[in-house]
């Protein structure tokens, strides 16, 4: 059992919650075996799966598009540099998609954002006759 860590030493080491980790594994993300005494033990490989899990949470997946990314990976070793390459790959176009997003944010931060709501000193000279409004509701310039 040396080679298997402990729910606690995974939280310390990977710097997920106890509670988080406990949750994943509901869900299917990880899993672990149960000591004689029932507690949860881990083997090492997990933290890769944690670290992953947290990283796809930040591209912006949801806990069920990250369960089928790592169900595409193989059951019968511990996931290669390869592995985690080919499907982290096919997130570029959605980390790419977030960066238009976050840079017609931060424009909008001093412009009107295309409903008026926040600019409407200004709506006169960025949304005259409020042409954003006839390409449908809510904020037309930050959506693009």
């Amino acid at each position: 059992m040396d080679s298997m860590l402990t729910i606690t030493d995974v939280s310390r080491r990977s710097g997920v919650a106890s509670s988080a980790l406990r949750y994943y594994e509901e869900r299917g993300l990880i899993t672990s075996e149960r000591a004689g005494s029932g507690h949860r033990r881990y083997h090492r490989s997990v933290l890769r799966r944690v670290a992953f899990i947290i990283f796809a949470q930040r591209v912006g997946l949801t806990l069920e598009e990250i369960g089928a990314a790592l169900g595409k990976l193989p059951a019968d070793h511990v996931p290669s540099r390869q592995d985690w390459s080919r499907l982290s790959g096919e997130w570029a176009k959605r980390i790419d998609e977030r960066i238009d997003e976050l840079q017609r944010l931060r424009s909008g931060l001093t412009e009107c954002i295309g409903c008026g709501c926040l600019s409407m000193d200004r709506c006169m000279l960025a949304n005259p006759a409020d042409v954003a409004g006839r390409k449908g509701p809510g904020p037309r310039y930050w959506l693009g």
